[in-house]
């Protein structure tokens, strides 16, 4: 069920590794990225509750749930792969970007879901940190790719002005394939089971279907969410305050700290953009071994410790880059990025599944997915002044300033009411009593 993130987080990590170096080839200012980047959690702000609330009230007994939306998802992320690197023009990529977002959480929203679906309380860690592991996995192939080309197959890695490199657009072309054959894989090989009462599944899809209704219930449920959830929420808030920074100018922060150049068509430009792809496939390596210690770390202590040491160590991983001149020792910061990444990417949603009713689990995690976006919203408004005006275009300053927000995040994680504590049973829960009707959600081989 998990193995669709390996082609989903193709899509992701090609996007936050190179959209910021594709729109700086195309002519943006440094100041300017941000706001080029909005196309993202605006995209995340309307789809993910609208697909939430919608593939609740889907039941198909050929096509399943959350299928349906993984398919359609794959099918535009993967057209919006292929179109990205051939932009000519800025405005291009950035309105490619909007259809690549979109389409990319239109498939991932029901992926947590399905998650929270089959899993009972005691498995969700265990869920959730193997869709980290898949979601590690594939970020580490899909980051390295343009230095992969250039190094190990030769591909050319610059190109005239306003022209994205053929390493760049080989690996975008990769990305798609990877990215609907992983999808389609989970959707021909995982089985949804239909709601306990039909019938009554039918009568509420009935009385609340209509996107207009939909629109209007995913933003209400602001107002309705459970205590975890709204602690949650402002963890999440500086959470991805931090990484909207790292993903943003973390191209322009290390060509022009460590390799002291900003011209996109030089040799050195882009072999500093292409060691943030290997960056970058560093954090994602560390995520995906360092989710499987996660519901270990979790059972000895609790998930929110856990969550908040993760998070301090990304936030220093994030403040050391500045005091970084050799780009090697920049992997040993990716390391405390990777161990923040692992644990956000898994715990939350681990604490949040168990406080939020069953036939409710896609609604809720398609509003969590507002305390996503808003940061990234609040971070495209204010990161390209700040990076400006108050850092004066040292956006090295920018991931500094990230780093605070995690370890602030990782603060406020202790905070949190986590009604289902992590100190339960790993792995598969006991074998059920002789006489025992076990529910479905219990089968061990889940």
């Amino acid at each position: 069920m998990s193995f669709g993130f390996l082609g989903i987080q193709f899509g992701f990590a090609l996007q936050n590794a190179n959209v910021s170096r594709i729109f700086e080839t195309l002519g943006a200012k440094p100041d300017e990225l941000a706001f080029f980047w909005l196309a993202a959690p605006l995209t995340g702000l309307l789809v993910q509750p609208i697909i939430g609330y919608l593939s609740d009230r889907t039941w198909s007994p050929r096509f399943g749930r959350r299928r349906p939306f993984f398919t359609v998802g794959a099918i535009l992320a993967s057209l919006a792969l292929l179109l990205m690197p051939n932009a000519s023009a800025l405005w291009m990529a950035v309105g490619t970007l909007w259809l690549m977002d979109s389409s990319i959480n239109i498939s991932m929203e029901p992926f947590r879901a399905l998650v929270g679906d089959l899993l009972p309380d005691e498995q969700r860690t265990m869920g959730f940190a193997a869709q980290t592991f898949f979601i590690g996995v594939g970020a580490v192939v899909a980051s390295m790719l343009p230095y992969i080309f250039t190094n190990y197959l030769n591909v050319p890695n610059t190109a005239g002005p306003g022209e994205i490199p053929p390493s760049v657009r080989y690996a975008f072309y990769m990305g798609g394939a990877a990215f609907f054959g992983a999808v389609l894989w989970t959707v021909l090989r995982t089985r949804e089971y239909p709601p306990e009462d039909l019938a009554a599944f039918e009568e509420e899809k009935r009385r609340t279907a209509g996107f207009v209704n939909g629109l209007r219930e995913s933003f209400m449920g602001i107002f309705q969410m459970p205590q975890t959830m709204r602690q949650l929420a402002v963890v999440q808030f500086f959470s991805w305050l931090a990484l909207f920074s790292l993903w943003i100018y973390t191209t322009q922060a290390v060509t022009a700290h460590v390799y002291h150049t900003s011209d996109t068509t030089s040799k050195l430009y882009n072999e500093g953009a292409d060691w943030v792809g290997v960056c970058f496939a560093v954090y994602n390596g560390v995520s995906a071994v360092f989710a499987l210690l996660l519901p270990f770390i979790a059972r000895a202590t609790s998930r929110r410790f856990t969550h908040m040491l993760c998070l301090i160590a990304g936030g220093l991983g994030l403040i050391s880059i500045y005091l970084i001149q050799n780009p090697n020792f920049l992997l040993l910061s990716m390391v405390g990025v990777g161990i923040a990444w692992a644990s956000i990417l898994s715990v939350p949603y681990a604490m949040l599944a168990g406080s939020l009713p069953a036939n409710k689990m896609g609604y809720y995690m398609g509003v969590f997915n507002f305390f996503i976006v808003i940061p990234q919203v609040v971070a495209g408004l204010i990161l390209g002044w700040v990076t400006k005006h108050l850092f004066h275009d040292q956006s090295v300053y920018t991931l500094v300033f990230g780093g605070c927000s995690m370890i602030l995040s990782g603060l406020l994680t202790l905070r949190v009411s986590d009604e289902g504590d992590a100190r339960l049973p790993i792995g598969p829960p006991p074998l059920p009593e002789p006489g025992y009707d076990a529910p479905l959600q219990t089968d061990p081989r889940l």
